[in-house]
């Protein structure tokens, strides 16, 4: 299994629209290009969830998280230094990002993430990367490849050679900024 030809294989699908099913720094992930609303609204579909429900995006660094917030509160910086586990922040007001990704509250939820696949793929697509749980909405989480659901699976477009043996941690901390300072952990 060659992580350069497995990034090579997602970036294609998802530069002509596809959604991909893929590993991440956490839980396995269903995946698109997080500035395409039709890629998007496919994943919505298959998950059987409600466009008010937003779906976070990963992202590889401080450029791309400029590109989607002009502002950033100095706390953001802080937590994602000291954070030992996988943290999404919440942040206000994003931008350059397809509008049925963005909650009704004008804020999205972003990650930026270390894992080399994730890592990878987002340099080559230069744009954040939408992951949300692999699994259809309301049922479980699944912790590894084999407890995804057939129907996940042959939902997508894509589905990534790496890590099929692996057991997830637990899905990340979710902690809410706003502009004002205001400070909020929504999961554990």
């Amino acid at each position: 299994m060659d992580i350069n030809q497995e990034i090579h294989n997602a970036y294609e699908v998802i530069k002509e629209g596809g959604i991909i099913l893929y590993p991440t720094d956490t839980v396995w992930g269903i995946g698109c290009d997080a500035t395409n609303p039709e890629a998007i609204a496919k994943i919505y579909k298959l998950k059987q969830r409600a466009e008010t429900q937003s779906m976070i995006v990963l992202m590889n660094g401080e450029k791309m998280l400029y590109n989607v917030f002009k502002d950033i509160p100095e706390v953001a910086w802080q937590i994602m230094d000291l954070s030992e586990n996988p943290t999404t922040l919440v942040l206000d007001k994003p931008r350059n990002v397809a509008p049925n990704l963005i909650a009704p509250d004008n804020t999205l939820g972003i990650r930026i993430v270390k894992e080399p696949f994730c890592f990878k793929l987002l340099e080559k697509m230069k744009k954040p990367l939408v992951s949300t749980s692999a699994n259809i909405s309301g049922k479980p989480t699944p912790k590894s490849f084999k407890e995804i659901s057939p129907e996940i699976i042959k939902g997508v477009d894509y589905v990534v050679n790496l890590h099929h043996e692996k057991i997830a941690g637990k899905p990340s901390t979710i902690i809410k900024l706003t502009n004002d300072s205001q400070v909020k952990v929504i999961r554990k």
